[in-house]
């Protein structure tokens, strides 16, 4: 007999769109060899993280994707 599937609780779902955090999308949604967002320099894993992410979380994507953009 199988064992249902164990039940997760829903992760905490914020708005896509926050006045204290705006979206850094630029519209250009290509990514390089490294999985960076040319656009907007964000990775793709923190690209799928910022609909769940909080401010403060937003807050630091934001800053690592303007160090990528520095370097780039």
């Amino acid at each position: 007999m199988t064992q249902p599937a164990s039940v997760r609780p829903p992760k905490p779902l914020y708005s896509n769109v926050s006045p204290a955090v705006p979206s850094p999308c630029s519209g250009v949604c290509r990514l390089d060899e490294q999985k960076v967002c040319l656009g907007c320099f964000r990775h793709v894993e923190d690209i799928r993280e910022w609909r769940s992410a909080d401010d403060d979380r937003r807050r630091v994507i934001c800053a690592q994707a303007a160090q990528r953009k520095s370097g780039a």
